[in-house]
């Protein structure tokens, strides 16, 4: 099936329902299935963002800015992953804790507004990407798929949006804030809060693609490796060795093997088959392993 008849096929099964109320993060699959949820149901198609410790800020202000391209109702609700102690603990199934308690949120938001269904933005490229319990809560609470019901994948998802005009047709994927912090070391506000503020200078920084994990003090920052020389100016370095210990990291450093996605994540098939899958670790835990060091260190 051609990307045209896909995106037909996926506009008229959203028009057969009364009413739709989207999982809107602001990426570039929730955007894609709110962009065309409004064109099968205009004023019956509803947008909604979860808020909550784990979403940074400017996340916030990019969907409600997409959402306003678009032209979707938008919605938003509040809630905290961290008064589930299940999610707290940041075991392997943190980010199943994480969607049960969001789409519940988005279940809510759809009947106070008399709509039977919630829909998101999973795709068909994201069943084979390794560790991904967050789907077992999407297919647990029903809801429902549309680009993976459909076959579109991850590519097609971006040309898409690019056909849609979508500011994020080429936006990198951004996951939650505990993406951050290694399984095992509890999600706190604290970690959180300097998680956020340490990215908030990178983004400042101008670079696109990285993150800052947090192992329990020490921040682990990884930028794509198209933009290591800029991670290596001066300037730089000393901006984030000071900007970094202001909001409470005790040490500093920048990992060489550059971004990896989920890399503090629980181990999976595809990574000890020597592949890259998205929650494949890089870096299980960074203080367990042991380094040559001189007679004098």
């Amino acid at each position: 099936m051609d990307l045209d008849a896909k995106v037909d096929a996926v506009v008229d099964a959203l028009a057969d329902r009364e009413g739709v109320v989207v999982a809107f993060s602001g990426g570039v699959d929730s955007s894609v299935v709110a962009a065309l949820a409004y064109d099968a149901l205009g004023d019956d198609a509803v947008a909604c963002t979860a808020k909550s410790e784990t979403l940074p800020a400017e996340e916030l202000d990019d969907a409600r800015r997409v959402a306003e391209e678009i032209g979707i109702r938008h919605e938003l609700v509040e809630f905290s992953e961290l008064d589930n102690p299940d999610f707290v603990a940041n075991d392997g199934e943190r980010c199943y804790h994480c969607r049960t308690m969001r789409l519940g949120k988005m279940y809510e938001t759809a009947r106070d507004l008399g709509i039977g269904t919630v829909c998101d933005g999973t795709n068909a490229s994201d069943p084979g990407e390794g560790h991904r319990p967050g789907l077992r809560a999407v297919k647990e609470l029903e809801v429902f798929s549309p680009l993976l019901a459909h076959d579109v994948t991850k590519a097609e998802v971006r040309e898409i949006a690019d056909r849609y005009g979508l500011s994020v047709a080429d936006k990198p994927s951004m996951a939650c804030l505990s993406s951050r912090i290694p399984t095992g070391l509890e999600v706190t506000e604290e970690r959180l809060t300097r998680v956020e503020k340490a990215e908030r200078l990178l983004r400042t920084w101008g670079f696109s693609q990285f993150r800052v994990r947090d192992h329990d003090g020490l921040a682990r920052i990884e930028v794509a490796e198209e933009e290591f020389e800029r991670a290596l100016d001066g300037d730089f370095v000393r901006a984030a060795r000071e900007h970094l210990s202001e909001v409470g990291f005790d040490h500093v450093t920048l990992d060489l093997h550059g971004y990896a996605t989920g890399s503090v994540s629980p181990a999976n098939a595809a990574y000890e088959a020597g592949q890259e899958g998205d929650d494949d670790p890089l870096v299980a835990d960074v203080f367990a392993r042991e380094y040559p060091v001189g007679e004098d260190d």
